[in-house]
């Protein structure tokens, strides 16, 4: 399904845990690392193929997650031309883009990169915040870089504050 312009809708998923790192996943077979992303299919709504792709990519069902976020528009990016299918009809030229903010309120545990017999990932591992936008493929560096500051405020709200120091009990203070 490719619109008039030649994108592809997908959607894409950036999932947290509470000390507000990222989990940032190793492509199948490469050294290239992204967050989960994949195609709406037709009559499928961005929600219903963020769930889809949840599952198919990292083994997520709803009940692991909780959704903190979505962006307000859709965003897009030209792929190379070396990665256009010229030969297919329509052409597709990039992605366009609805993006979830996720967050694991299961235990990592839960997290299998091989639901299907053709995997996406390989590996994954919890990052800082801002490292994707840095790493991530230079084609995909404008979105990532609009998705993390449209969710950075959401992220920073949530995360779990830093443990209070304790304080020494009444009885073990020194009197002056």
């Amino acid at each position: 399904m490719i619109d008039d312009d030649g994108y592809r809708p997908n959607v894409g998923i950036v999932i947290c845990n509470r000390q507000g790192q990222v989990m940032w996943a190793r492509r199948y077979g490469q050294h290239s690392w992204q967050f989960p992303q994949g195609g709406i299919n037709p009559g499928e709504s961005p929600e219903q193929a963020m769930y889809r792709e949840l599952f198919e990519e990292v083994g997520l069902s709803r009940k692991d997650v909780r959704i903190l976020a979505s962006t307000r528009n859709w965003l897009r990016y030209k792929l190379p031309k070396r990665l256009v299918r010229w030969d297919t009809k329509p052409v597709c030229i990039g992605q366009k883009q609805k993006w979830f903010l996720l967050q694991l309120v299961s235990n990592d545990s839960e997290i299998n990169m091989q639901t299907s017999s053709t995997p996406e990932f390989d590996g994954w591992r919890w990052v800082s915040y801002w490292y994707p936008v840095r790493q991530v493929v230079s084609f995909k560096r404008d979105v990532y870089r609009r998705v993390m500051k449209e969710f950075a405020s959401v992220v920073i709200a949530f995360q779990e504050a830093p443990p209070k120091p304790q304080s020494t009990p009444a009885w073990r203070r020194k009197r002056g």
